[in-house]
């Protein structure tokens, strides 16, 4: 293997996954994600800003019969996810596209994925304000993690696009920026949100929320979920869900 690159388990070894040394690396969001959907078999999902594809090569492994198309602005990483694909033996049901998240629709719908071709759209959009935070010098890193103020309004458009009647949008990020996901969130509703914490002590860090288009049904919080007991273990939840594939849905 080429020494810019590693093979990494991940859901206790479920899943392998070859990615870069240096820059953005799958972590614990991207398993989190994918566990809070709720997807059927012969369903289609779609995932923005895919990477390597580990939140949509999770789902795909969890649902059989799932249909999942990873899109990534990256060639390199979006190699790397056919790769993961096929050595996971999901290629016949995951494939990718080269695509900038914003990208008009005629080019989403010359790569297959036309207006409303998806039930489920799932992101873990770059939420670092380089304001705040400043961006990391690796520029792919940089790319997955910093965002300006119009990014999120703009993912959640594309998500709007790609999604059928009902459909549904799942994303998680920063729990100090929920605000700006739910102002973004135009054209969807029956909002159902699940902090997520360090510790039980803690403050939640991240937020999992899954939206539904057209929806009028009012907003849900769900139980928080806790990553780590007081002595830094993971929780038996948290374990469930990053070791043993357990779902965890917001439907």
């Amino acid at each position: 293997m080429p020494g810019d690159l590693t093979e990494d388990l991940v859901l206790g070894g479920r899943l392998r996954l070859k990615q870069p040394r240096r820059g953005h690396r799958v972590g614990h969001d991207a398993i989190l994600l994918a566990a809070s959907i709720a997807a059927q078999a012969s369903e289609h999902a779609v995932e923005l800003g895919a990477g390597v594809g580990g939140a949509g090569l999770a789902l795909a492994h969890r649902i059989a019969g799932l249909r999942v198309t990873l899109v990534d602005i990256d060639p390199a990483l979006a190699a790397l996810a056919t790769s993961n694909a096929q050595a996971n033996g999901l290629g016949d049901r995951v494939s990718t596209a080269v695509l900038d998240v914003t990208a008009p629709p005629r080019a989403f719908a010359a790569a297959g994925l036309p207006p409303g071709s998806a039930q489920h759209v799932l992101m873990n959009p770059p939420f670092n304000d380089d304001a705040v935070l400043p961006a990391s010098p690796h520029a792919g890193r940089a790319r997955a993690h910093a965002a300006d103020a119009g990014l999120l309004p703009a993912w959640v458009a594309a998500a709007n696009r790609l999604l059928a009647g009902n459909g549904d949008l799942t994303m998680i990020w920063r729990a100090d920026g929920l605000t700006q996901v739910l102002n973004a969130l135009r054209g969807f509703g029956g909002i159902a949100m699940r902090p997520v914490h360090p510790r039980a002590d803690a403050a939640a860090v991240r937020i999992l929320l899954r939206a539904v288009k057209g929806s009028r049904a009012p907003m849900r919080l769900l139980p928080g979920l806790v990553l780590n007991d007081a002595q830094g273990r993971p929780s038996p939840a948290a374990e469930a869900i990053l070791r043993d594939a357990l779902a965890l849905p917001l439907a």
